[in-house]
């Protein structure tokens, strides 16, 4: 019987000296970026104007104000360059005395009025100049965004040509305590080279990274 408690004793023992032996870890705390980057999803929509809209002769030709949506999906290589596809769809208004490009075998109009356009297309983002915050977090960004688009108008008894749209403009980019979410605004100069017509967009943005 003592022999028993004996070796029950020094059991016990033995479990004790290796539990003091061995250091307790503390568990690593979880910690998140202060900006998410990576895979990212962009909606956008404003002001788009066009300074000499696509005409053929007889049509009527001036500045016509419009809007435009746009959806991106890119990724961000590092904190500086953010590439990314794009699908844009403009609307512009104009009055009747606008007939477009497009004439029949007679060589009269067949259409005239407001026109719109889908364009799918490339561009990129190029921080170049960084601000903090009281926190040392850069989040506040001056950028350079350009690209380009195949532009398809709408209706084609309009304007019956597609068209290459390229652009390039400054850019203010916010990233928010959210962490995954940035606002900004890009201000562009649109070329459509085909038909040489020129224009002006001012569009705000909401952008999601890091799915």
């Amino acid at each position: 019987m003592m022999t028993r408690i004996f070796l029950v004793g020094s059991l016990a023992l033995c479990s004790l000296s290796v539990a003091q032996g061995k250091p307790l870890e503390d568990r690593k705390a979880v910690t998140y970026s202060e900006i998410e980057r990576g895979l990212f999803f962009g909606v956008s929509g404003g002001f788009w104007g066009t300074i000499n809209p696509p005409a053929g002769s007889g049509s009527a030709q001036y500045f016509s104000p419009g809007q435009a949506a746009l959806l991106e999906l890119g990724y961000d290589i590092g904190e500086r360059v953010s590439p990314a596809l794009f699908f844009l769809a403009t609307s512009n208004r104009m009055g009747s005395d606008y007939t477009g490009t497009y004439r029949d075998m007679t060589g009269g109009a067949v259409r005239s009025g407001d026109y719109g356009s889908i364009a799918p297309g490339l561009g990129a983002r190029i921080r170049v100049v960084g601000l903090k915050d009281s926190q040392e977090v850069t989040r506040t960004w001056l950028y350079v965004r350009a690209g380009a688009a195949f532009m398809l108008y709408q209706p084609t008894t309009l304007i019956q040509s597609g068209d290459v749209l390229v652009f390039a403009g400054p850019g203010l980019e916010y990233f928010t305590r959210l962490r995954h979410f940035s606002i900004g605004l890009d201000a562009n100069f649109n070329f459509m080279a085909l038909t040489q017509s020129v224009g002006f967009s001012v569009l705000p943005f909401v952008r999601y990274a890091g799915f």
